[in-house]
């Protein structure tokens, strides 16, 4: 008889890992707090002094502050304010001439003191270019040269020893998130807009309009009213979207014609009834800049397989279900 296998208990890990994220958790209050607080003014102020820069955020840290700087830099870029990332030793050789007087300097140290960033912040103190510092100590070298000063709250780090960067680095993050969003806020960004940084993969598909997938012209299923259900019919066989759209003498969308419909109205008379006794009025619709995120939505809350697009009243295109499939937004 085989012996039994002993698994050891996931419970420590879990455990360890609930109490990680209380500490980080406790950190995003605490910065919350300080946000609605003092730390509001210099936010504002970050904003501002960003807002009105001709140039580049120009964001640096060293270590772990380096890391969240790269993600703050691509986070930036990506919602519509012009971001670089110098890494400070880098800069200390060369790399300061990337640096513009109308560019703007954000800054990372959790203490404030790191060595690496004393070049760049000599060079923008020389050359007068802004300078946003993101620390906890408003006291440090780099919260004493800077123009706005980020002050952090102290928050314990989730590592056990109070060592490694957790916590700190969370906080760090989310007013790199924070100052993003405001910035895309005060730019008024669009989702338009965001589309042009963003045009690979499932958000890029999400991005496009539907004007850019939707079928037109000869592909149209169109009935005129008064047409005969045989004609409906098979102009729903021929075009293949299982449905007809019915427009009036003005060429405006007044009626749809679904397999649903058919079904519904299944009778011996069907073929030579007229479509505006079956079809179904006034059918949802939506205009050729609708985003394709926002039509496949509609699809799928309203369980339905196609949907008409029109332009002053009158039907433009039409988008399948598949369609959407096929763009990659699903």
């Amino acid at each position: 008889m085989p012996h039994a296998v002993s698994v050891p208990s996931a419970r420590p890990s879990v455990e360890s890992a609930l109490r990680t994220l209380e500490a980080e958790g406790a950190g995003i209050a605490t910065l919350r707090d300080a946000l609605a607080g003092a730390l509001g003014d210099d936010f504002a102020r970050a904003v501002e002094l960003i807002a009105a820069a001709s140039g580049r955020v120009i964001v640096t840290g060293m270590g772990k502050s380096g890391h969240v700087g790269r993600k703050i830099t691509a986070t930036l870029a990506s919602t519509g304010t012009p971001a670089s990332f110098v890494h400070p030793a880098e800069a200390s050789h060369g790399d300061l001439g990337m640096i513009r007087n109308d560019d703007v300097i954000l800054a990372l140290s959790w203490s404030g003191e790191t060595s690496e960033l004393s070049d760049i912040v000599a060079y923008s103190r020389r050359f007068r270019v802004a300078l946003i510092g993101i620390t906890s100590n408003r006291d440090s070298a780099l919260g004493r040269e800077a123009d706005v000063c980020l002050c952090l709250p102290k928050a314990r780090e989730a590592c056990p020893n109070g060592l490694a960067p957790t916590t700190s680095t969370t906080m760090q993050m989310a007013l790199g998130d924070a100052l993003a969003v405001a910035l895309l806020e005060n730019r008024g960004f669009t989702s338009q807009d965001f589309r042009l940084y963003h045009p690979g993969g499932k958000l890029g598909a999400q991005l496009k309009q539907v004007r850019s997938v939707m079928h037109t012209g000869e592909r149209l299923p169109v009935v005129a009213l008064g047409a005969r259900m045989a004609d409906a019919v098979v102009t729903i066989s021929a075009k293949g979207f299982g449905c007809v759209l019915v427009v009036d003498a003005q060429g405006a969308l007044v009626g749809i014609v679904t397999d649903g419909d058919l079904r519904r109205h299944m009778a011996s008379d069907l073929l030579s009834r007229p479509v505006e006794a079956v079809m179904t009025q006034n059918p949802k619709a939506i205009p050729p800049e609708t985003l394709v995120a926002e039509a496949l939505e509609m699809v799928e809350s309203r369980k339905i397989g196609a949907l008409p697009v029109v332009e002053a009243g009158r039907p433009v295109g039409i988008l399948h279900v598949l369609d959407l499939l096929r763009a990659g937004a699903a």
